[in-house]
């Protein structure tokens, strides 16, 4: 399971990558999702897989003798996902005003002065 979601991150990773390098703005904001996808993905496999019971200390116990599962990184990744849905929204916000000044989806066009603005 581990090995299989090693490639998958890897093959978001590569994806992304490529959509990012594409001219257009909308493939530069499926790239941002594919390679933040790919990184939450990274995180859960850091934290290892372990199928466990919640990290609950019974009243009567110092300590968890059972496997359990480790919290951290399940709460990073929850904080990940929100700070990349944010980038997002901002992103989608920023290239729809570029787009609705510019008139043009490639980003050659953004990188060029014109004086008629």
């Amino acid at each position: 399971m581990e090995i299989l979601l090693a490639i998958v991150t890897g093959l978001l990773y590569g994806a992304g990558l490529f959509m990012m390098l594409r001219r257009s703005m909308v493939k530069l904001i499926i790239g941002l999702i594919l390679i933040g996808n790919g990184a939450n993905i990274l995180i859960f496999l850091l934290g290892r897989i372990a199928k466990g019971k919640p990290p609950i200390i019974p009243a009567d116990a110092k300590v968890l003798t059972e496997l359990y599962a480790d919290p951290v990184p399940q709460a990073l990744i929850l904080t990940a996902i929100v700070i990349s849905f944010g980038l997002q929204a901002f992103a989608i916000v920023l290239f729809k005003k570029v787009y609705q000044a510019l008139h043009s989806d490639d980003l050659d066009t953004v990188n060029t002065i014109d004086d008629d603005l």
